[in-house]
């Protein structure tokens, strides 16, 4: 009898120690999970995010296919729901390759260059691009397509004079005869800005099915 109880009690005594050493566990991956989606929240809001690009309007500086990072950070971080920001460390500059929310669907984002800052005056004439009078050029601008449109018909080859509001930006996509911009639906407001395009960290070519890896790596300029 003293025997059985002696076993008993061996067993019954094993046995919260085991569970306890099953809940310390638990417990330290619970919280390792909650750091790390805490850490990749933190990140994704104010220091980096990745993006894909879907259409051809930043071609060829950024082809179909390619994932890029974005830098959140060197504007400044966004305050939710006051649209402030702070620490911040520049503000977007003419040639900045740009991540913002469309103007008129803001659940979806855009990718663009910066043509105008606030301030600047900025017209199309001819598909030539004109900032504060003087003819600008970016290296990274195609045309596709030789046919001009008048003022009258598309603002895409010839605009009126433009001033760029305070407060706002003027972008264009590198393809310029086959984005849809400032051209055509105005300004970028700051607050609406999410982050400078850095660099290419994958791309995919979905039409040969196969990686560029002539790519990967690259900076964005």
């Amino acid at each position: 009898m003293e025997a059985g109880n002696k076993q008993s009690a061996a067993e019954n005594g094993d046995q919260p120690v085991v569970q306890g050493k099953k809940k310390h566990i638990i417990r330290e991956y619970a919280e390792s999970i909650i750091i790390a989606i805490v850490l990749a929240l933190i990140i994704r809001t104010i220091v980096v995010q990745a993006f894909k690009i879907p259409s051809g309007s930043m071609e060829d500086t950024l082809l179909i296919g390619d994932h890029l990072l974005v830098n959140k950070f060197i504007y400044g971080m966004q305050i939710p729901f006051i649209d402030k920001r702070i620490l911040k460390i520049r503000d977007p500059r003419r040639g900045d390759v740009i991540v913002f929310e469309y103007p008129e669907d803001t659940s979806k984002d855009f990718i663009k260059r910066v043509i105008g800052t606030p301030g600047d005056e900025v017209q199309v004439i001819n598909k030539a691009v004109y900032v504060n009078g003087k003819i600008y050029m970016n290296k990274h601008e195609v045309h596709k397509e030789s046919e001009t449109f008048p003022q009258s018909q598309n603002p895409r080859d010839n605009t009126k004079l433009i001033k760029v509001p305070a407060g706002s930006y003027f972008v264009m996509g590198d393809n310029r005869d086959r984005s849809y911009d400032s051209r055509f639906w105005g300004f970028v407001k700051d607050e609406k800005i999410k982050g400078l395009a850095f660099i290419k960290y994958w791309s995919w070519n979905s039409e040969k099915w196969r990686v560029r890896w002539d790519r990967i790596g690259r900076l964005i300029n």
